[in-house]
């Protein structure tokens, strides 16, 4: 007697399971390279990195893979045998990556949804507009530092060096 769990199961099809897992430790190590990048090319944004884009369409085969996976229920014993978790944490993962993708989408993309770029705007219309949230961006360390210290007035002598003369632990 067959397996019916198997019925359905073709070569092709446990391709997407395997597909799924290699995108998964690929864009893993993707974001982790472009990070490094981003902080050699002055501490930028990972959405400012000029091939941002790219993450996105690993983002989006990763979505696609993992749907196509959920949809063909004749996969989930091999889910369960080569996903930590099985079937409910690719749910899980696939859920955080969908809203990765629908988050970071671009604007070509956004514009295709109506209802996305109201809700943007609402969140947008909330926000202090008298403060520059991206003040400080890309700062070296000794500007944040100068910056931070300004902010709290600490004057330049003021060091966790002096207070570790003045009031030794011991």
């Amino acid at each position: 007697m067959a397996d019916e769990n198997n019925v359905g199961v073709t070569k092709e099809s446990l391709w997407y399971v395997d597909n799924y897992i290699v995108l998964i430790d690929y864009y893993d190590r993707t974001i982790s390279r472009i990070a490094a990048r981003c902080i050699r090319s002055g501490n930028i944004a990972l959405e400012e990195y000029k091939f941002y884009p790219y993450v996105l369409d690993v983002l989006e085969e990763i979505c696609e893979t993992g749907n196509y996976i959920l949809e063909h229920k004749e996969l989930y014993p091999y889910i369960e045998k080569k996903i930590a978790g099985g079937v409910e944490a690719l749910r899980n993962n696939l859920s955080i990556y969908q809203e990765e993708l629908t988050n970071n989408q671009s604007p070509e993309m956004l514009r295709a949804d109506p209802n996305e770029l109201q809700k943007m705007n609402d969140v947008m219309s909330n926000f202090d507009k008298s403060v520059d949230p991206t003040s400080g961006a890309g700062m070296n360390i000794d500007d944040l530092m100068n910056k931070l210290m300004a902010e709290n007035n600490i004057t330049p002598t003021d060091t966790f060096e002096d207070d570790a003369n003045n009031n030794p632990q011991q």
